[in-house]
């Protein structure tokens, strides 16, 4: 087959083997698609996605383009394959079907109780932060998934996942299939931004311009008459530790989606 028809073949159920004959004796072991994906990993985990060229990638396997070729159609196809894998390790919770809600619900005194229609959300939020560090494993990878029209399946499966959660927390169908997306598409875009401030970060000559009271200092500084709320609340501006804006604005996008199912 060649490398479009080996592409076609990895989305299809697989079926019967009808390669049982024994194949004639090599002098080297064939490369895998599997060792494909697992040297890339191993390049970006390494030296990040920037360095991850097919070019690259066929020196580290010890072979030639063309042999890479023939297990991958380009680089957008090993894009595919990368985030497929990260994806494979990510565990779906089984979506819950909001609890009926009662005339007249007596709260406890320690507070309201967790119901479906909040499971959901907490639910929404943990595929969110598997994927969130699975992405930070890699530098830079996250980048693969921008602009991706996924057709792995197990990528695929993730994006049923969180449709599948969403829709049992009583989202609308339309508005749950572009929160999909919009997740997605946040998720992969704060963890290039992290990855690109941690190596920048690396560096003595920028570090400063990362340093939170640096920045602070800097704001506060500003001439008060033109960035009079900037001056004021530089310290809110500059707040934040680990992942604590991530989960901000999951929080907002989220309760956006629970409005919607009211």
């Amino acid at each position: 087959m060649n490398p479009r028809e080996r592409r076609a073949a990895r989305h299809q159920p697989p079926g019967p083997d009808v390669d049982a004959a024994p194949r004639s004796r090599r002098r080297k072991a064939p490369i895998t698609v599997e060792q494909v994906v697992d040297t890339a990993l191993g390049l970006v985990a390494a030296e990040g996605y920037e360095a991850l060229t097919m070019r690259r990638l066929a020196g580290a396997l010890d072979t030639g383009p063309a042999s890479l070729y023939a297990h991958v159609v380009n680089k957008a196809d090993l894009d595919e394959l990368l985030i497929g894998r990260l994806c494979a390790q990510l565990v779906l919770p089984e979506p819950v079907l909001p609890e009926p809600v009662l005339p007249e619900p007596v709260l406890p005194e320690s507070g309201l109780p967790e119901s479906g229609s909040s499971v959901w959300r907490e639910q929404v939020r943990e595929v969110c932060a598997q994927l969130r560090d699975q992405y930070l494993k890699y530098p830079g990878i996250s980048r693969a998934a921008l602009a991706m029209a996924p057709t792995d399946p197990e990528t695929l499966r993730v994006s049923e996942g969180m449709l599948a959660i969403l829709l049992a927390g009583g989202v609308a169908p339309q508005a749950a299939a572009w929160a999909v997306d919009a997740l997605l598409l946040y998720v992969a875009a704060y963890c290039l931004e992290v990855s690109v401030m941690r190596q920048r970060s690396a560096h003595e000559d920028t570090a400063w311009v990362l340093d939170r009271d640096e920045l602070m200092g800097r704001l506060a500084a500003l001439p008060a008459e033109t960035f009079p709320h900037t001056t004021r609340h530089a310290a809110e501006l500059t707040a934040g530790d680990g992942h604590d804006r991530f989960d901000f604005t999951l929080a907002l996008m989220i309760d956006g989606l629970g409005r919607e199912s009211s």
